[in-house]
């Protein structure tokens, strides 16, 4: 049986369906003219933006589902859970203080999208575990490669939003590789703990159980004359 349920994977699963669907309709909804590659994603929860109420509850749906995955993934370091659950409420912080209306932002929503993008990015490398058993979500080379792959865009992010002005396609791509990689986790463990259980198909229950396995004591042959005697006695 799978250490990770099956609402782990639906809740993890469910979270980039939010927000690459959120912010499909959300541009969609703006006004004609609108750049939605040259506008970033809190943009669309701004103060005055339309329909501002469903990308803020995006980024509120998403931090719910952070906090489900966070919580179903007893299989992975407390660290790494840890910094999860707290990217989920980074993730609700930005729904609670949205930018303004004028296209800047707010000293809060600037702290809050900065410690999501760490903790985002940070906790695969607080998850990954070594040795040859470890499955590969979790592996130091794997964790590593995708901590640099969002490094990389954070910094393609950095320079859009500094005069390029495609920082709208670039914030996409750092929280849609965010957003998708718990999934690759759960469903990654999921199937290593299915191929043990192939692979091991009692998982060991009999020792657990306590089952023994050795041969029985022969009974002391003075016992069993003594039987034997006494089965006599008896049928006359």
């Amino acid at each position: 049986m799978s250490l990770i349920p099956w609402w782990a994977l639906l809740s993890a699963g469910a979270a980039p369906v939010l927000l690459i669907g959120g912010w499909t309709v959300a541009s969609a909804l703006q006004p004609t003219g609108s750049d939605p590659l040259g506008h970033t994603i809190s943009a669309l929860a701004a103060d005055g933006a339309t329909d501002r109420w469903l990308m803020t509850s995006v980024f509120a749906g998403i931090g719910v589902c952070y906090f489900v995955t966070a919580y179903g993934l007893k299989r992975v370091r407390p660290a790494g859970r840890i910094m999860l659950f707290l990217g989920g409420v980074c993730s609700i912080a930005v729904a609670i203080f949205p930018e303004p209306g004028d296209g800047g932002t707010t000293p809060q929503h600037a702290v809050v999208t900065g410690m999501g993008f760490v903790t985002l990015a940070a906790w695969p490398c607080l998850a990954m575990e070594s040795g040859p058993s470890a499955p590969w979500p979790l592996r130091p080379a794997v964790s590593a490669a995708f901590t640099a792959l969002v490094l990389a865009s954070a910094a393609w992010f950095l320079l859009e939003l500094h005069g390029h002005g495609n920082s709208g396609i670039a914030e996409r791509v750092v929280t849609g590789l965010q957003a998708l990689w718990p999934v690759v986790v759960v469903a990654g463990l999921r199937y290593s703990a299915g191929q043990q259980g192939r692979d091991h198909p009692d998982g060991g229950a009999g020792q657990r159980a306590g089952v023994r396995t050795e041969a029985p004591c022969l009974e002391n042959p003075i016992d069993l004359g003594r039987q034997a005697e006494d089965q006599q006695d008896g049928g006359r």
